[in-house]
């Protein structure tokens, strides 16, 4: 039967309504009517979609909540890298911060900057595909997140549709979901009173929330977001301001802290973090500093990026909450790239809201610098409001059986030589293929794309395999069979066959490829084909003395001591032997190229190539004899912009360096036969 007309023009009707009040409560502070008005509008909706299912859409407000629970979050990958932001923790680091913005830009006047509160919260991003939400992912590593979309549906702040028509048809949102300081007092009374964990902070809480399986129960936590950014825009375009884009945002129904402002130089950017300090205990929810960015998004674009941080922005926090406490031991582990770190073993202490019971002392140089023995009281910070650290030493009150911090001879996972080289800050376990402790990582890098490339061995798998105790080493990999792989979950016939067919297949490779596989410390792709075209040979490479790896070039002292001690260490010789024996093999490589076309040129790639990956170009380059680098400098030679090319382009065009398409490209490379 069909649903009258006038009862669907009243589920319309009341959806806009609801939209509306929404947007006047979340975004504007501004609402209307009472929260039990609001109640009767929303029993409405909810008994007409009852009676009338075909009339429920997606974006309704009544399907917030209403997703199955899920077995696992999936992964997201950013169109665009999620940054991180450059700390400031002092006035003379913003004074700093404004002298190379104006240097950059070549001026000496007064800097227009967007501030806002840093709230201390999960960062998250939204995607509205012609103004509906269609996705939500954390942060994660910047680059790869988690699919939150059921859980970020449930925050009543984050509009399912967007207000008003000229919004882009493509919509990337970046914010802040963090729990109110009065719901986290609440949460944390009803978990005491009812026996449960209490939580140790909102922004654990927020985090905790947002990675619930069933989004049933995120939604009763009552998260909200704030909107500070935004990333990926097709079909539309933005205003030419940091401080209009928000504007913008909180048009569409999107919610901004209503505390942002725009500023004028420095000496206001450090008036507004004052004022923010100053009120910051009246908010109900955190905030660890204020954010400043260079309003004017042309004068972003011009100021570029460094590796992972914008050039154009700056956190300025708060400072760190601190405690007094005694270092009762010191226990060294190691990371996933064999760096060995001190860690501090307290006496457990309340630091900002946290119970802290470890510490990072960063290095043995650290350690050296506070004078700090076992048994000394100690002053602890959680350096940005997140990371615990000793920080100073009251050498006063230290005991008289106070005992020295010595760092082992041995790797304290595998057994392996720490070797620190002389000038370097960072000792490190030299057993990279053996020590298990970098089991994961030296597995995943010997996989990669840019070393043996195999195909379908992803990070979640190597997990897999290594938890399920069936490699320790790169070499286990060519001695898994198809019961072994069809044994793991999720592993069907057919994936543990092309698995292993891919495996085979790796076996044919070369020298560098090997070299760079091998994951020896500071030997990237570059060095890696510098080692084979001098060598020739890998035998050669694993005999030769640190004097005559420093004949090649790029290799240092410093490089040739690190890979003298790879290749002394019998473990990582006993791996190369098994990996050899598996099959493994490549062609002998041809002498270095005589009078190459392009040799002392340095060239850059940026934007997107059509016909070759930026790998293959690179590659076709140095063939030829050029340096390729990752940033354009004076000493640049030639830039190649491909589609959507960015600040690398505008630097190069600003020098007056020469630029040639991905057509002229390949037009050069088919002249001179590569």
């Amino acid at each position: 039967m069909a649903v009258p007309k006038k009862l669907v023009r009243e589920v319309e009707a009341l959806r806009e309504d609801i939209d509306r009040h929404n947007y006047l409560y979340h975004s504007l502070d501004q609402p209307e009517i009472s929260d039990a008005a609001y109640d009767r509008l929303f029993r409405r909706l909810i008994k007409l979609e009852s009676q009338y299912p075909e009339l429920v859409t997606e974006d309704s407000p009544t399907q917030r909540v209403g997703a199955a629970p899920l077995s696992e979050f999936s992964e997201v990958e950013h169109a665009l890298p999620m940054l991180s932001l450059d700390n400031a923790f002092a006035d003379e680091d913003m004074r700093d911060f404004d002298r190379r913005v104006r240097s950059r830009l070549d001026t000496e006047a007064d800097i227009e900057y967007a501030c806002e509160p840093k709230i201390d919260g999960v960062a998250v991003s939204l995607i509205y595909e012609n103004g509906r939400l269609v996705q939500g992912a954390t942060r994660g590593d910047g680059t790869t997140g988690e699919d939150i979309t059921q859980n970020i549906r449930t925050v009543e702040s984050v509009p399912l549709k967007l207000r008003g028509k000229d919004y882009p048809t493509r919509l990337e949102v970046r914010g802040e979901v963090y729990l109110a300081r009065s719901m986290f007092v609440r949460i944390n009374e009803d978990a005491a009173a009812a026996g449960e964990k209490v939580f140790a902070n909102p922004r654990n809480a927020a985090a905790g929330s947002l990675r619930q399986l069933d989004p049933r129960l995120t939604a009763k936590r009552k998260l909200s977001m704030f909107c500070y950014s935004v990333g990926l825009v097709e079909g539309g375009e933005l205003p030419e301001r940091h401080s209009e884009i928000l504007a913008s945002l909180r048009e569409w129904g999107l919610r901004t802290n209503p505390l942002v402002g725009v500023v004028m130089g420095v000496d206001e950017c450090i008036g507004f973090y004052d004022a923010m300090l100053e009120q910051r205990p009246e908010l109900d929810y955190e905030i660890d500093g204020v954010v400043f960015k260079v309003d004017r998004i042309n004068l972003q674009r011009e100021l570029g990026m460094l590796t992972r941080t914008p050039r154009w922005a700056i956190a300025h926090k708060f400072p760190a909450e601190e405690g007094i406490t005694l270092l009762r031991d010191v226990q060294f582990q190691v990371g996933r790239t064999g760096a060995i770190t001190p860690v501090a073993k307290l006496e457990p202490v309340k630091v900002a809201g946290v119970t802290i019971s470890n510490a990072t002392l960063h290095n043995m140089d650290e350690v050296k610098r506070l004078g700090l023995m076992i048994g000394d009281t100690v002053v602890v910070q959680r350096a940005g409001d997140v990371i615990p650290k000793v920080i100073s030493v009251d050498h006063d009150k230290r005991p008289g059986d106070a005992r020295k911090i010595a760092l082992p001879k041995a790797c304290p996972a595998c057994g392996s030589d720490i070797v620190k080289p002389e000038g370097e800050v960072i000792a490190r376990c030299s057993g990279g293929l053996v020590c298990s402790a970098q089991r994961k990582e030296s597995i995943r890098h010997f996989a990669s794309r840019l070393a043996l490339d195999i195909e379908g061995l992803g990070d979640k798998l190597v997990e897999q395999l290594v938890d399920a105790d069936l490699i320790h080493t790169a070499a286990d990999l060519f001695e898994l069979s198809r019961d072994q792989l069809v044994s793991l979950e999720r592993m069907g016939q057919k994936s543990a066959d092309n698995l292993l067919e891919a495996l085979e297949k790796s076996k044919q490779t070369t020298l560098p490829r090997f070299i760079y596989a091998l994951g020896i410390q500071e030997v990237g792709e570059s060095t890696a084909r510098n080692l084979a075209t001098h060598f020739r040979d890998l035998d050669d490479l694993r005999q030769s003395s640190e004097e005559a790896l420093q004949e090649v070039p790029d290799v240092g002292p410093i490089v040739a001591e690190k890979i003298h001690a790879f290749f002394a260490q019998p473990e990582n010789e006993a791996v190369i032997d098994q990996l050899l024996e598996t099959g493994i093999s490549w062609a002998s490589e041809s002498p270095p190229e005589q009078g190459s076309v392009l040799a002392g040129e340095t060239w850059v790639l940026t934007g997107t190539l059509a016909s070759l990956t930026r790998d293959e170009a690179k590659a076709r380059l140095q063939r030829l004899g050029a340096k390729v680098a990752g940033s354009v400098s004076k000493k640049t030679s030639c830039v190649v912009a491909g589609d959507v090319a960015g600040s690398k382009l505008t630097r190069a065009q600003s020098l007056g360096i020469r630029v040639i398409d991905e057509a002229e490209l390949i037009s050069m490379l088919e002249r001179y036969g590569d």
